[in-house]
């Protein structure tokens, strides 16, 4: 699984009114969890965007005054208007610790039923996955190549080296559904048939 480096500085007070100047000065507060201690400390919003606005998931090797850890991106929180990043938690990754990761689903092939005219639907873009850091994939690949009218892909059909899917084994990946050009097709085949 890709990583990237972030550095970060320590936080000297916490609180809202020291929050608040750091985001006027484009720092965004943070916390970094799951270790002996939380660490409260600020990011760069440029850092942050190309880890945040991406399909792509990151391991994120953190760089704390002079403290190295690998961790995830936990939870954000956005301003409800300018939608800005305000606030961010950190889990940092135990290599003997198993984590939930949500990795985005990529579709693989050509399914023979849109060919026929039939809608491909995704339902699940992510699933959660459960394993140890060391074993993570960049994303989760579902072959739609025998995929025909009024089939589909659920997520007991996917399977993963070392790794589980938390996810309901009866949830829907991915489907083909009758079109509406292809079912009117059908219904005036079988109206000239009579």
């Amino acid at each position: 699984m890709k990583s990237i480096t972030i550095s970060g500085s320590l936080r000297e007070n916490v609180g809202k009114r020291d929050a608040k100047q750091l985001r006027y000065d484009g720092l965004v507060p943070a916390v970094l969890y799951g270790g002996a201690t939380q660490t409260h400390f600020a990011v760069s919003v440029t850092d942050l965007k190309a880890v945040v606005y991406t399909p792509v998931v990151h391991f994120i090797d953190l760089e704390i005054a002079g403290k190295k850890a690998q961790a995830i991106i936990k939870d954000m929180q956005f301003h409800p208007l300018t939608e800005e990043i305000i606030h961010v938690d950190f889990m940092e990754l135990d290599a003997k610790k198993q984590v939930v990761i949500q990795l985005p689903v990529r579709l693989t092939g050509t399914s023979p039923g849109v060919k026929t005219g039939g809608k491909l639907v995704q339902k699940l873009r992510k699933l959660s996955i459960k394993g140890f850091p060391k074993d993570f994939i960049d994303d989760v690949d579902v072959s739609i190549a025998t995929l025909e009218v009024g089939k589909s892909v659920r997520v007991a059909d996917v399977k993963l080296d070392k790794l589980v899917i938390t996810n309901a084994a009866e949830d829907t990946i991915v489907s083909v559904t009758t079109s509406r050009a292809l079912r009117q097709a059908e219904q005036e085949a079988a109206a000239g048939k009579k």
